[in-house]
């Protein structure tokens, strides 16, 4: 059982996401009307109980499965503030002095957001994979940190170890953050090996 990946593995998913990620905050920043940064992505295994070491207090949680092309899911876990702030871009506000929980209304914003953007990585995965590649609508929630029983229950893949991308995020002087995204280990070591065959 693969526990781990080599530096290469590392390397090329970096670069795998890197130019997908990369692409999708083009689209963000045509959504929020502001110029969106995302820094080069570090890549790590991690172990489920793991996932939400970066976040305090409540965060959302982003679920989005690949319905073509590709079999697993795809998680994206942001700061609630930064969802607040983000949508609120969305809707035409200035995105400060933001305050309150995410809503439904701040939901249906960010699962769009997140549907546009993953929409387009999925376009450049198709690109770099020679395959069609399609996925579903996100599906959103908000999560307790602390509550991690609620957390492991979202999650459709039993694996107990995932890929970790982190990206640091910004957004003018309004957020500067870290954006998650989770891969169950089998699946990016999936992705890895139609990239390498896709050069032969």
């Amino acid at each position: 059982m693969v526990t781990t990946l080599t530096p290469e593995q590392i390397d090329t998913l970096g670069e795998m996401a890197n130019i997908s990620m990369g692409n999708s905050a083009t689209t963000l920043s045509l959504m929020v009307y502001h110029k969106v940064d995302i820094t080069t992505p570090r890549v790590e295994v991690i172990k489920r109980s793991q996932s939400l070491d970066d976040y305090d207090k409540t965060c959302v949680f982003v679920n989005i499965h690949y319905i073509r092309g590709l079999t697993g899911n795809n998680v994206f876990i942001l700061k609630e503030h930064d969802v607040l702030v983000m949508t609120d871009l969305m809707m035409g506000g200035s995105g400060q002095n933001v305050t309150g929980d995410v809503g439904e209304l701040q939901k249906s914003a960010v699962s769009e957001a997140m549907n546009q953007m993953m929409g387009t990585g999925a376009t450049s995965l198709s690109s770099m994979l020679n395959m069609v590649v399609d996925i579903s609508t996100p599906s959103v929630e908000t999560i307790d940190v602390n509550s991690v029983k609620v957390f492991e229950k979202m999650f459709d893949n039993p694996a107990d170890l995932f890929v970790k991308i982190s990206f640091d995020m910004h957004i003018e002087n309004l957020i500067d953050s870290v954006m998650v995204q989770l891969y169950p280990l089998e699946f990016a070591l999936k992705m890895y090996e139609l990239f390498s065959q896709v050069g032969k």
